[in-house]
């Protein structure tokens, strides 16, 4: 990444400015090993072929066949993503014969995936395209590709686009591919 060398970066002159609230916030922080499942959990929703799987389940359970037919995966892929999401307990499975039908493991998981559907949808500021509906009302869009600082290299192709921060005069940083 590159930074101009008229960018002078901003630092605090006083190291503790509020000891009582920077006491309050250590007091409430969360261990160390809460913090990490917390992060293992959004790490498991950053793949979008498992994000889309779980989204397939906010309707109700379904096989592995039908979820694959539902998000675009091979039946493969979709057991392997599966797996991963049932070894984190964000999935279920139940068995019926030679049949596994999945589901998600709890209403948490529900109430997760519908606060990041509805924070998207708040935080979006490219013009609304076409969406796909999840049940509960909640739409789950494509991700905007222009933000308010931030444009595509108008000469950058659209699968290796780059982020130009600030006008794209050249004065801004790159910050690599999209």
């Amino acid at each position: 990444m590159s930074v101009s060398s008229d960018i002078e970066l901003e630092s605090c002159s006083t190291r503790l400015v509020d000891p009582g609230r920077v006491a309050e916030v250590v007091a409430t922080m969360p261990a160390e090993s809460e913090v990490t499942d917390v992060a293992d959990v959004f790490g498991l929703l950053s793949d979008t072929g498992r994000l889309r799987l779980i989204v397939a389940l906010l309707g109700g359970e379904l096989c592995v066949c039908d979820l694959a037919a539902a998000v675009g995966l091979s039946e493969s892929a979709t057991s392997h993503a599966l797996r991963i999401l049932r070894a984190h307990r964000v999935v279920k499975a139940r068995r019926s014969g030679r049949m596994v039908f999945y589901a998600l493991a709890d209403s948490h998981v529900r109430k997760l995936l519908e606060l990041a559907l509805a924070h998207a949808a708040h935080t979006r500021t490219s013009p609304v395209q076409e969406g796909h509906e999840v049940p509960g009302g909640a739409r789950l869009q494509p991700r905007a590709t222009s933000y308010p600082l931030q444009k595509r290299r108008a000469d950058a192709p659209a699968e290796r686009a780059l982020l130009v921060c600030g006008d794209g005069g050249g004065g801004g940083v790159t910050a690599g591919p999209l």
